[in-house]
């Protein structure tokens, strides 16, 4: 399957495709997994990499889940030189697999805890990364993914898109455009020194943290982290960063501080974060098996009943329009 869309379509048009959520569940899909498994993505990658491995189209992959996560920078090393990349394009990839998780870490702060990372790339230095969290309180999976020719900042909504159920809870998300204004604020505290911003961290303990509450409906409150790293913020204002993007590259610089740094910037000088879910493709009717919720017959229903009708309209061919309602019937038996 690979050879022949490569060869089809080229390199990039792979690229593109596994970093549709859509497709990539699709692909797993053909390989015989449930649609919602979180095990699609680990196994899907998986097979992707070996047989990347076995043919020579000009596509890479590095990475994968647990401890193989880890030698992802030392893979795309040796990788990329067999590719003939330059150390240039090779630093490139680098701090690509490091942004797109240090991202999905901290500054989508879901509740879901990375596990899995893979990053695809080209002989061009295209690349695509698929990771995927896993959330321990109720041990449900999401999955990230990334298109290097989407992205134009890795902190400015980054994400080809995002697979799982949507968080009812309230959700950081610094990379939304309306986080903009929080992290033009944020680079300010920073740079104006720890003093200056332990005062305002202590203003925000001491007088406003009984405020959080009023701000949000359901069960969680924010809370201001009490352990943010000082000594990474020192180093940080020595550097003086100039972007978000700078000071959240930055070693040590992770999901406490940089919650921190948004409640700070919230609460002391209004510029609100989002806190939306960012979650762009979710679970629409739930699986056979009640996860992550009982199939929803009706629902299920009432969209193939929209779809025959929209089929009903099209201007094709009688006998493809008749084998498209023979499908949706066939999924609407009991």
């Amino acid at each position: 399957m690979v050879q022949l869309l490569v060869a089809e379509y080229g390199r990039s048009e792979f690229l593109k495709r596994i970093s549709n959520p859509y497709w990539f569940q699709c692909l797993g899909c053909v390989l015989g997994y449930d649609w919602h498994s979180s095990g699609v993505t680990t196994v899907t990658t998986a097979v992707l990499r070996d047989a990347l491995s076995q043919i020579d189209v000009g596509i890479y992959c590095c990475g994968g889940k647990g401890k193989r996560s880890l030698l992802t920078l030392e893979e795309l090393e040796w990788m990329g030189a067999e590719a003939g990349l330059s150390d240039s394009s090779i630093e490139r990839l680098k701090y690509a697999s490091r942004m797109s998780a240090k991202v999905d870490n901290a500054l989508v702060q879901d509740r879901y805890e990375l596990y899995h990372h893979t990053i695809f790339f080209t002989e061009d230095g295209d690349w695509a990364v698929i990771q995927q969290g896993m959330c321990p309180q109720d041990k449900t999976a999401r999955r990230y993914h990334w298109l290097s020719k989407g992205v134009s900042s890795f902190v400015v909504t980054p994400h080809s898109g995002i697979a799982g159920e949507r968080v009812r809870e309230c959700v950081l998300d610094m990379t939304a455009r309306e986080s903009l204004e929080c992290q033009r604020v944020c680079v300010d505290l920073v740079n104006e020194g720890v003093d200056k911003l332990a005062r305002d961290v202590r203003v925000v303990r001491d007088r406003g943290q009984q405020l959080l509450d009023k701000w949000v409906s359901g069960e969680e409150v924010l809370v201001l982290p009490w352990r943010v790293n000082w000594d990474a913020l020192r180093r940080a204002y020595e550097l003086k960063p100039r972007t978000y993007e700078e000071l959240v590259s930055l070693s040590g610089i992770g999901l406490r501080t940089i919650r921190g740094l948004a409640l700070v910037a919230e609460l002391l000088y209004g510029t609100p974060p989002s806190w939306k879910d960012p979650v762009k493709f979710s679970f629409a009717f739930g699986g056979k098996d009640g996860v992550p919720f009982p199939v929803d017959k009706k629902s299920m229903d009432e969209a193939i009943s929209v779809l025959r009708d929209v089929v009903k309209q099209l201007r094709i061919d009688e006998s493809r329009r008749e084998n498209i309602l023979k499908t949706l019937l066939r999924l609407s038996a009991p």
